[in-house]
């Protein structure tokens, strides 16, 4: 028994190092497009999105980012989300609130529930709720320059110009193409300025 397993042994190390190449480097091929997390996705479309200047050309990668911002992996929220949704749109928004409301307590730290809630008490006007809403969008994604531009218009709404300028300025920093941003950017500093003189 001893000899055989000592016959053995070698043959094993010998076939193992005899494989061929193509089978020891598969490791070492790249994951495939649906295997990279979804924070690395985000980094690597805003790191594109941050280079770009044609409006045309940033909507495909902002398309993406939505697309993974609005992926939550729970079928339960994606309903919630979408119930909601078809509630708002029929105007009736205590029953899309309530949906809201149960996606977050589902899923709170997916920031997409937190920013369609934020949305929708900005539409009812409930714009303190929007802002606190905003907040915990803000504290799970920074980069959320939909939910930044509801604190923009929020604040710029309500009077105060200079904190909604560097609002608008932080949305331009991640999205520099974003017309929207840089006409409220132009816009306010040339009221700001005017205020000065």
């Amino acid at each position: 028994m001893r000899f055989l397993a000592t016959s053995i042994l070698p043959i094993l190390i010998l076939t193992a190092a005899a494989q061929p190449p193509a089978m020891q480097t598969t490791a070492q091929e790249p994951p495939p497009l649906a295997a990279i997390a979804p924070s690395e996705k985000l980094d690597n479309l805003f790191a594109q999105l941050k280079r770009l200047r044609d409006p045309s050309a940033a909507e495909g990668v902002v398309a993406q980012i939505w697309g993974v911002w609005n992926t939550s992996g729970s079928a339960t929220v994606d309903l919630m989300l979408r119930s909601a949704e078809a509630a708002a749109a029929k105007q009736q928004y205590s029953t899309a609130l309530d949906y809201l409301d149960e996606a977050i307590a589902l899923k709170p730290d997916y920031a997409e529930s937190w920013n369609k809630r934020a949305t929708l008490h900005a539409k009812t006007g409930n714009f303190e709720r929007s802002m606190a809403d905003i907040a915990q969008v803000l504290a799970r994604e920074p980069r959320h320059f939909g939910a930044l531009s509801g604190m923009a218009a929020i604040l710029e709404d309500a009077g105060q110009d200079a904190a909604a300028l560097d609002v608008w300025q932080r949305v331009i920093d991640l999205y520099p193409a974003n017309r929207d941003a840089q006409g409220h950017v132009r816009t306010l500093s040339e009221k700001l300025d005017g205020n000065k003189t």
